[in-house]
């Protein structure tokens, strides 16, 4: 270093000779030409969309490029700093020649490639930033050269393998940062050499084993992020002995064992605990309640037993308490004052001990809890009594959750003043009186439950007023009077209307086909009477109608027909009359009807549904014919003409009682029928009454984000399978927030398919929108699994039949007609169009019937019609390279 800084006037005097003579004369210039070189190197193989890199050329100092730090002294490079830009591409390996590079920061662009070995080469190294790219393959062994990094993060890319023994080398290495990848295989016991360590993250990968005991070695830790892996085993005792541990989260693997009693003692300093989705037994430790100053305590989804521990009014910064899901219990009408411990907690956002044995009543303490109380998930516990009139003072409240207990009592209507709650559920109590008119102004929310209780009275009128209403079910109830027409106004409606199970009566509104967007009615069960208006064709996004058990006469309307993604259909147990529509036929994918037990006539369609009998179902409709059936009765003979009047008077009584008799045996068994056949046609459309899914509900349903669980990837996330808790098989987008533009993606698919429904549009589930267990945001979609994969792996040749057939005309041909058809309800039948805008082979799915559908709006766009012009709610040049129609950027802006 002395004898450079010696020469280095020289040095710069050569550089000025060789500046006009363009000839290599010694060693010395040798050293800031690689480094321009090498510059120039990682320019060429990047790519820059938006140019950030253009005062990068060869005529100019390099030293005043953007993103490059030098050494003033010696004009070496020291610094690149290049996050946030979009860059492109690979990283050259020429990297390693620039031998001064103390700071590399490239986090926040789009690089893949892996990182190159060469790296290994910068002995300065202090800042190696990658992370949130899309890097891949294994971490360089020979990253440990790098003997003075104090800060290697390559956190959120693809980066696979093992992690190499040798990083425990890297004797000043302060922060340890790989979560978020694919990487496999042990934790390295070797970990536990880097003395300095002060984060240690990797979360959210694929690791197994066991946690090596030898990461107690890290005295001088103070986050530790293992969550969402494969762990297994118990925790080494060693960890909690860490004093020095602020974030100690270990959630999302299979570990097990007790927690210690005084792990309070020993953690003085913790901010965040996350244990939860674990195996984890013992009590709650009391002595958690000791950290005065922690913030966050999710527990969850364990085995913990034992009661809620004193001292809860202790932690006043507390901001999130979630201990659901456990068998966490409680005795006597006092068991729930723990409650009131919570009332110093001024900070609390989310609380949750749903799905518990907690037994008592909600004290009046309730409403004094946190005005920031975003989040109350009590449900599925032992509580009774009413519902206190002060919960109303939680003024921030988004979503409260108490079904499934004993609650009873009216329902206060002090909750209308709630006004940012946007969820309700009080399914499943033994609540009753009638429903406060003043719910009304509940304008935000998006679902409402209050089924299986004893609710009577009318429906609000003032239900209209919920102009974001998705889903709204007040099932099996003792309601009564008439649907308000006002019901029939929520456009919004897209996942389920169901009022069965009541004492409706009178006819059903005509304006029933405004609710365009509903995939489920359901209405059986009820004093319905009168005609099925032939409005309800317009509820084009119908996917279960049920109608059953009502006073309802007159035809089935033939426009039922043109409610093509209808599946199931009960129009059983009313009086209906005529033919049944032949349109009916046209209903490619309907695959249960009944309408048996009404008073239907003539002859029995032959085709679509009605060429498998056993998914229809016509008992009890005696003027009912089958084809062969159908011909003229014979003319009677003479014979037949001189029998007595009184003898046929006897044959027809006799004909009538046998008949009766029949007819009641069949009722009785139909009857039982019945109910396990609508139990069946129902479990899926209705086994979804909580469409909310939480971030831990798809860490469950996805194995922790298990690789083996991948199924695809996008430009703002991947899409795992997964099985929601009610069976239902799920694919999972989890969005890559750290992408420019996934939250305006997830934005844009939840705006594009709220309002469509179409038989031939992957369905939208539902959506989370959370945390994960590094208190970062999370989003993701649920949309229904399409096993047969995408058409673009159909035609590479990756997916085949089973008797290793591709593709053939007439499913090609078919292909095209369901996407041409999806295409024209997005543009013409919705009532805003959407412009999907990334129309491509590998966006459209095929399911089990070789059926396809359309999916990824993350770049679709609504269309406003605004006095005949049609303006385009996003601006700008949308869609995947090679598949952009031409005009694109102008048809719709």
């Amino acid at each position: 270093m002395g004898t450079l800084t010696l020469v280095f006037p020289l040095l710069v005097l050569v550089l000025f000779v060789q500046s006009s003579f363009p000839v290599v004369v010694d060693s010395a210039p040798f050293n800031t030409l690689t480094d321009k070189q090498a510059l120039l190197s990682f320019k060429s193989l990047t790519n820059d969309p938006h140019n950030p890199l253009q005062s990068w050329n060869d005529s100019s100092d390099f030293c005043s490029w953007r993103g490059v730090l030098c050494n003033k002294n010696r004009g070496r490079v020291t610094g690149l700093h290049l996050q946030g830009l979009g860059l492109t591409g690979t990283i050259s390996p020429y990297i390693g020649n620039l031998s001064f590079l103390r700071y590399i920061d490239l986090q926040d662009n789009q690089l893949t490639g892996p990182l190159p070995s060469q790296i290994g080469n910068l002995f300065r190294l202090r800042v190696l930033n990658v992370s949130s790219n899309l890097m891949q393959d294994a971490i360089p062994a020979n990253v440990s050269k790098c003997s003075e990094l104090m800060v290697l993060d390559m956190a959120h890319n693809k980066i696979s393998g093992e992690i190499p023994p040798t990083i425990g080398l890297l004797s000043e290495l302060q922060v340890l940062k790989i979560g978020q990848n694919q990487l496999s295989g042990v934790i390295p016991p070797s970990i536990g050499n880097l003395s300095l360590l002060t984060t240690l993250d990797l979360g959210t990968n694929s690791l197994s084993g066991m946690i090596p005991n030898e990461l107690g070695h890290l005295s001088n830790l103070k986050h530790l992020q293992i969550s969402i892996n494969h762990l297994t085993g118990t925790v080494p005792l060693s960890l909690y002995n860490l004093s020095s541990l602020v974030t100690f989260a270990l959630a999302s693997n299979q570990l097990w064992g007790d927690i210690p009693r005084d792990i309070g003692f020993k953690l003085p300093n913790l901010l965040s605990f996350h244990f939860c989705i674990n195996k984890f037994t013992g009590a709650l430790p009391p002595s958690l309640h000791n950290i005065t100053k922690i913030q966050s305590i999710r527990i969850s989804n364990n085995f913990l037993t034992g009661s809620v521990p004193q001292g809860l009014e202790q932690l006043r910064g507390l901001q999130m308490y979630n201990i659901g899901f456990n068998r966490i219990a409680s005795f006597g009408s006092t068991g729930l004052n723990f409650i009131s411990s919570l009332t110093n907690s001024t900070s609390l956002e989310f609380l949750a001990f749903d799905e518990n044995l907690l037994e008592g009543v909600i004290p009046q303490s309730i409403g004094n809890l946190s005005s920031s109380l975003s989040k109350l998930y009590m449900g599925q516990n032992r509580i009774h009594g009413r519902i206190p009139a002060s919960i109303n003072r939680l003024s921030n409240l988004a979503l409260l959750n108490l079904s499934y207990n004993s609650i009873s009592g009216d329902i206060p209507p002090e909750i209308s003043q709630l006004e940012k709650l946007q969820k309700l559920s009080l399914a499943e109590n033994q609540i009753s009186g009638e429903i406060p008119v003043s719910l009304g102004n509940l304008t935000k929310l998006n679902t409402l439950e209050m089924f299986g209780n004893n609710l009577e009275g009318s429906i609000p009128t003032t239900f209209d007023s919920y102009q974001h209403l998705l889903s709204l079910d007040l099932s099996n109830n003792r309601l009564n009077g008439s649907i308000p027409k006002q019901l029939f106004t929520l456009s919004s409606l897209s996942s389920i209307l169901n009022l069965s199970r009541n004492s409706l009566s009178g006819p059903l509104p005509p304006n029933v086909g405004k609710l365009g967007n509903v995939g489920t009615i359901d209405l059986s069960n009820n004093r319905l009477s009168e005609r099925i208006p032939e409005s309800i064709g317009n509820c084009k996004s119908l996917q279960n109608l049920f109608m059953a058990n009502n006073l309802l006469s007159g035809p089935i309307p033939s426009t039922l027909g043109e409610v093509k993604g209808l599946q199931s259909l009960d129009l059983s147990l009313n009086q209906l009359s005529g033919d049944i529509p032949t349109d009916l036929q046209k209903l490619q994918i309907l695959m249960f009807l009944n309408l048996s037990f009404n008073d239907l006539q003539g002859q029995v369609p032959k085709h679509g549904v009605f060429a498998n009998l056993s998914r229809v179902h016509l008992e009890g409709n005696p003027k009912l014919c089958t084809f062969s059936a159908c011909t003229s009765s014979p003319i009677p003979s003479s014979q037949g003409r001189t029998t007595s009047i009184k003898f046929r008077i006897a044959i027809t009584t006799a004909s009538i009682l046998a008949l009766c008799v029949v007819a009641g045996s069949l009722w009785i068994l139909f009857s039982k029928r019945k109910v396990e056949i609508k139990a069946k046609a129902t479990s899926k459309p209705l086994g979804g009454r909580h469409p909310m899914v939480t971030y831990e509900d798809l860490l469950v349903a996805t194995h922790n984000f298990s690789p083996a669980n991948l199924i695809g990837r996008g430009s703002f996330g991947s899409v795992f399978k997964g099985n929601l808790k009610d069976g239902i098989l799920a694919a999972i987008k989890v969005l890559d927030l750290n992408r420019n533009g996934a939250s305006k993606s997830f934005v844009a698919e939840c705006e594009a398919l709220r309002n469509v429904r179409h038989r031939n549009l992957v369905k939208l589930i539902t959506s989370c929108s959370s945390i994960d267990y590094g208190n970062a945001d999370f989003q993701a979609l649920v949309y229904e699994y399409m096993c047969h994969g995408s058409l673009e792996e159909w035609i590479r040749g990756s997916r085949k039949h089973e008797d290793g057939g591709a593709l053939s005309i007439m499913e090609r041909l078919n292909i095209a007609i369901d996407v041409a058809y999806a295409m024209e309800y997005l543009h013409h039948d919705c009532e805003a169009p959407v412009v999907h805008c990334d129309l491509k082979p590998s966006n459209v799915l095929l399911d089990e019937e070789m059926t396809a559908k359309v999916g990824d709006f993350g770049l679709a766009r609504l269309v406003v019609d605004k006095g005949g012009d049609q303006l385009s709610t996003t601006h700008g040049l949308k869609g995947t390279i090679g598949y952009i129609p031409p005009g694109n950027q102008r048809a719709f802006t």
